[in-house]
């Protein structure tokens, strides 16, 4: 079973809108899934912080501005490539502020993008865990994602 881990800097405020949602589309994921906060000072901290928490087993990705945009059944048989694979962890980078490191980046094997659009870091979160539920729904041939 596909397991996910998304590691975030920041923390979600308790009780806020942005977490409600997240715990909304956690309750109805199918995968095991892990949010991993990482709460930080500055940007090397940062670094240092999101290269600890990959693992070598692991499919990274990167939310990057300068990463490709997918269209949501792209993002879907993507996952379930990773599925299928032999490696069935994969691992969501949400850098800071001041984005990611060349380090960082260069040991993702993919970096994708919502757009050419700055983001809350929040609403950002929200996005991707909406993405693995809508992937794993098209996955099952459920109607909740339209064309």
């Amino acid at each position: 079973m596909l397991q996910i881990e998304v590691i975030a800097v920041g923390k979600f405020r308790r009780g806020g809108h942005f977490q409600d949602l997240w715990n909304q589309y956690e309750k109805q994921l199918g995968w095991p899934l892990k949010l991993i906060e990482l709460d930080t000072a500055d940007a090397a901290n940062e670094h240092k912080a999101i290269s600890s928490k990959l693992k070598d087993n692991a499919y990274v990705i990167a939310l990057d501005e300068r990463g490709k945009s997918l269209k949501s059944l792209t993002f879907a048989k993507e996952m379930e490539q990773f599925q299928d694979s032999g490696r069935p962890l994969v691992q969501f980078i949400l850098g800071g502020a001041d984005g990611l490191n060349d380090d960082i980046r260069n040991r993702c094997d993919k970096i994708i993008s919502f757009g050419s659009q700055t983001w809350p870091h929040m609403l950002a979160r929200v996005m991707l865990i909406e993405q693995i539920y809508r992937s794993q729904q098209i996955l099952k041939g459920h109607p909740y994602h339209r064309e």
